[in-house]
């Protein structure tokens, strides 16, 4: 009989983090009601809306910035490093800064050298940090993360900016619900699925930019070289490098894009690409084709719910190759 292998100390912290991830999202969003009135009031004003951060920290910009445009306004994220070196005009917007510890190199070095604007906030899990100190911000319960690869920060940052988008006016009801009654899903499917490949493409449409989360923390869990390319992209051009050793991992949400995430999957599982979907459309799940292997998320929690949970789910197991095979493996740990 084989003894049971005890689960990695990073992987364990990583499980804690996850734990009480919807708590704190829910905590830090009933906590930053007042706060969020006043930058939604910015964001009313100038019209346009520009966020910044860095890793992690910008795939949540990505990720929101749809939502924001939804609402008539002229949003767009862009990493901090890429403002500090091609900088976009700022007067008469309003502008976001991200960090979870709110301390990074990017953020210090940033506001030493950018021109002071009065709509300018922040979000950070660190209230007495730098940012925190230097411009008005919403803050997430629970402190900076302690286990490496972003999950409950990315929870925490989207319940954040609920906080804004409902003061905006969008209905946070239903993403409230789902992290009072969070699903789990079944892995072990998509895992299978993805068990002999070199690398993994994440993409979507709408929801590009929790395919371009997904893919961070996939490569920084499995030290691989795992990317994400915008559905658009993918199909010009890149589509001629997926084989069996080429997992793709799409994103399909209720909204128009959706058929067109539809088209991808059947062209993806024609290649003979390994595919996983993330699916939140609502819609029935894209047929099997003969001969091919498809895995799916087995229910379709609502999209304003996808984007706070859909890259913590998929990150619940950090994986690395060995002797071909992507399995669990220990990451790093950091301290705060």
């Amino acid at each position: 009989m084989t003894a049971q292998r005890p689960r990695p100390s990073g992987l364990l912290a990583i499980d804690r983090e996850m734990a009480r991830q919807h708590e704190d999202a829910l905590a830090s969003f009933e906590s930053n009601r007042e706060a969020a009135a006043k930058v939604a009031a910015s964001i009313r004003n100038t019209g346009r809306l520009v966020l910044l951060g860095m890793g992690a920290s910008h795939a949540v910009a990505r990720a929101i910035e749809p939502l924001y445009r939804a609402h008539g306004i002229d949003a767009i994220a862009l990493p901090l490093s890429e403002q500090l070196g091609q900088p976009l005009p700022l007067a008469g917007k309003s502008v976001i800064v991200t960090s979870q510890s709110g301390e990074s190199a990017e953020v210090l070095r940033w506001f030493s050298e950018a021109v002071s604007q009065a709509d300018t906030f922040g979000l950070t899990l660190e209230a007495g940090s730098f940012l925190g100190r230097t411009v008005p911000c919403l803050v997430g319960a629970g402190g900076t993360e302690l286990a490496f690869a972003a999950t409950r920060s990315l929870t925490v940052t989207f319940a954040l900016h609920l906080a804004i988008l409902a003061a905006l006016g969008e209905d946070p009801a239903a993403a409230l619900a789902a992290l009072k009654a969070p699903e789990t899903v079944e892995i072990d499917a998509a895992l299978a699925a993805l068990s002999k490949v070199a690398t993994i493409v994440t993409s979507g449409r709408k929801l590009q930019g929790v395919a371009e989360a997904l893919a961070l923390g996939f490569t920084e869990l499995s030290r691989l070289p795992c990317f994400s390319l915008e559905g658009g992209q993918l199909r010009h051009g890149p589509m001629e490098m997926l084989g069996p050793k080429i997992g793709v991992v799409l994103f399909r949400g209720n909204d128009p894009t959706a058929d067109l995430v539809t088209a991808m999957a059947l062209s993806v599982v024609e290649t003979g690409a390994p595919l996983i979907v993330f699916e939140a459309s609502g819609r029935p799940a894209t047929p099997r084709l003969p001969g091919r292997r498809w895995a799916s998320t087995s229910r379709s929690p609502p999209i304003s719910a996808t984007t706070s949970s859909a890259a913590g789910c998929a990150r619940r197991s950090g994986t690395a190759r060995r002797n071909g095979r992507f399995v669990p493996k220990a990451p790093h740990c950091r301290s705060a």
